[in-house]
């Protein structure tokens, strides 16, 4: 049997949180520190970790996918959003790692009312961002401290085990799934830098150089990334700092001869080769520690978005027609499952991992999946209701009749990179449980048929998501949409979906998902996600041509949980519309059996 993507062992000891905390605080004072800032980063700020640079989740054991931690010689904080308020407690020692949020305070909130005045605050600059450091050292000098760059990591010093840097081997992204070919990319993007008056462009995040090169890798669990440096010239010409070990003569035939390969410990030696030409990186998302070294070389920085990510999210015709093949191939795998679900949960036997191992044996079984997009969230009753629940072997639990299960999952396939999430009921639901569920649905429907004309973005949006929750006095605390990348992360940027004023407006050829949700602590938790495109402008008859959205998941919602009343009648007409098309184009790719189960999860309500 092939080596399952998702394991399920219990990696998070709170025990261990009270030896390493003071490993670390010993390492402070031997370098005279008074305190060390912790965030969930690597090299290439990525969202998902390989596992050596897990530096917070080694200290503190919490293992979501945002955070940070502050450290200081008497106290210490852990830092998360609104998806992970309750994994936190449940994961970490709140005696020692005091739990706040990472949104409305941040580290920068919380350093002036705690860090001592004349103390020494240490950072790791490879791991934060030129704008994050701007932030905390504003704050450490409100708090009358000092902020100090580190040489190396004090965590690494005192992690005895520390796995090494990933070194799998990166391949080639091919044109049929591309759409572009990277010599085409790079003299486009390289004719945007000259005319924007820069001679380069620093590349740092891992996406952004898969994409730009055309490449891919496995260097990060389930995102197939290869973790690299790329720096962009204006000729179109770039430079890519790779591992000797991740180089195969299929890269390297791959790679023009335009491209020139170097070693990553040559990173450091092309910014000092910078002095005098203007340089355009991205602040956002670049280390502070590549600001320090153009700096000190005497380049000229030119702060800037990084040129990579808006063309990357604006999906061409060949990568959309890509998403749209693997999500039906998806949502056979789905239907098959759920058929298999229904059969299987009613007998009160079923637990969280059997049903998350079983679907990614259907989606094995499709013969193209590549890994999980993530780590399945499988979460039956009060489970569901931890926003980012992982199951482990410690929490794992039987789902029961009378609750609802919460799946949210999704694939890479080569042809593109699916996210679904769909509440399912076990026996019957309350009354109450119909009541979220069809808000949330409202408020997934009022998204999915939303027009907007061209410059809006996400945030404009967010509202119409959750004002069926908000007229009962209910919401929830995540955003209600983010972009996914073609075979490359399942969360991608520059756009969002959310209470945040991200300002980069939504185009079209952007895929982002479409989840609001609703968590009732200690009972159950509903979301309901699909992923859309944002589609071309269209002529509706009005002053101006207005954009929406195409959604291209084909999974059944489940009418168990429909109050129908709650309805109107264009939601209901959307709900009927939306089921007759997943039941006519997933039901010739589904057994008898599967067919017979789609005719009434599909049914007209």
């Amino acid at each position: 049997m092939d080596k399952p993507f998702q394991t399920y062992d219990d990696t998070s000891d709170p025990a261990t949180c009270a030896p390493r905390l003071a490993a670390l605080r010993a390492e402070l004072a031997k370098r005279g520190l008074d305190g060390f800032v912790v965030p969930h980063s690597d090299q290439h700020m990525g969202e998902y970790l390989p596992a050596y640079a897990e530096r917070l989740a080694w200290l503190t054991a919490f293992t979501g996918s945002a955070g940070a931690a502050v450290v200081l010689e008497d106290n210490a904080a852990v830092f998360v959003d609104g998806r992970y308020t309750l994994q936190v407690r449940n994961q970490t020692d709140t005696k020692l790692f005091e739990p706040r949020d990472l949104v409305a305070e941040g580290p920068q909130g919380w350093i002036p009312d705690n860090l001592p005045k004349g103390a020494k605050l240490g950072y790791d600059p490879w791991l934060h961002t030129q704008h994050g450091v701007m932030h905390l050292k504003a704050a450490v000098e409100k708090a009358g401290g000092s902020l100090l760059a580190m040489d190396s990591n004090p965590i690494d010093a005192v992690w005895s085990d520390q796995p090494a840097p990933p070194v799998t081997p990166a391949k080639p992204h091919a044109f049929n799934l591309t759409g572009e070919q990277s010599d085409a990319k790079r003299l486009r993007l390289g004719d945007g830098l000259k005319r924007a008056g820069a001679n380069a462009a620093v590349i740092t995040l891992a996406d952004s150089v898969c994409w730009l090169l055309n490449i891919r890798g496995a260097d990060v669990p389930h995102t197939p990334f290869t973790l690299a440096f790329a720096i962009l010239h204006e000729d179109g010409g770039a430079d890519l700092f790779l591992d000797p070990a991740k180089r195969t003569p299929e890269l390297m035939a791959h790679l023009s001869n335009a491209v020139q390969v170097h070693g990553p410990a040559e990173f450091a030696a092309a910014l000092d080769a910078m002095k005098g030409k203007n340089v355009l990186v991205d602040p956002s998302t670049a280390a502070s520690a590549i600001f320090d070294r153009l700096t000190k070389a005497g380049a000229k920085i030119r702060q800037g978005a990084d040129p990579c990510q808006l063309p990357k999210a604006c999906k061409n015709p060949l990568e959309i027609e890509g998403m749209r093949k693997a999500h039906i191939r998806d949502g056979a795998a789905l239907a098959r499952y759920l058929a298999w679900f229904e059969s299987n949960a009613a007998g009160g036997t079923l637990t969280e991992i059997d049903a998350a191992k079983t679907l990614e044996g259907f989606r094995r079984a499709t013969g193209c999946l590549s890994d999980v997009s993530f780590d399945t969230i499988s979460g039956a009753g009060s489970n569901g209701a931890i926003v980012h629940y992982r199951v482990t072997r410690s929490t794992n639990r039987t789902i029961s009749s009378g609750e609802m299960f919460l799946l949210d999952s999704g694939a890479q396939y080569p042809d593109g990179t699916t996210d679904v999430t769909r509440t399912i009921m076990v026996g019957e639901a309350t009354a109450e449980m119909r009541d979220r569920f069809t808000r949330v649905l409202k408020g997934h429907i009022a998204l999915a048929t939303a027009r907007f004309p061209d410059g809006t973005i996400g945030m404009q949006l967010d509202s119409f998501a959750r004002r069926p929750l908000w007229e009962a006095g209910l919401d929830y605390d995540h955003g209600t949409g983010h972009g996914v990348g073609s075979y490359l992360s399942v969360h991608e940027g520059p756009q969002n979906i959310s209470k945040k004023p991200v300002m980069q407006a939504l185009k079209p050829g952007m895929v982002c998902s479409n989840e609001p949700g609703f968590y009732k602590t200690g009972a159950f938790g509903i979301r309901i996600e699909n992923l859309v495109v944002v589609t071309q402008p269209e002529d509706l008859g009005g002053e101006r041509k207005m954009m929406g959205f195409e959604t291209i998941t084909l999974v059944p919602i489940d009418l168990n949980l429909v109050e129908s009343s709650l309805l109107t009648d264009a939601e209901r007409g959307w709900l009927n519309i939306y089921h007759a098309r997943v039941r006519d184009v997933i039901a010739p790719l589904v057994d008898e059996e599967v067919r017979t189960w789609l005719d009434r999860a599909t049914r007209s309500i």
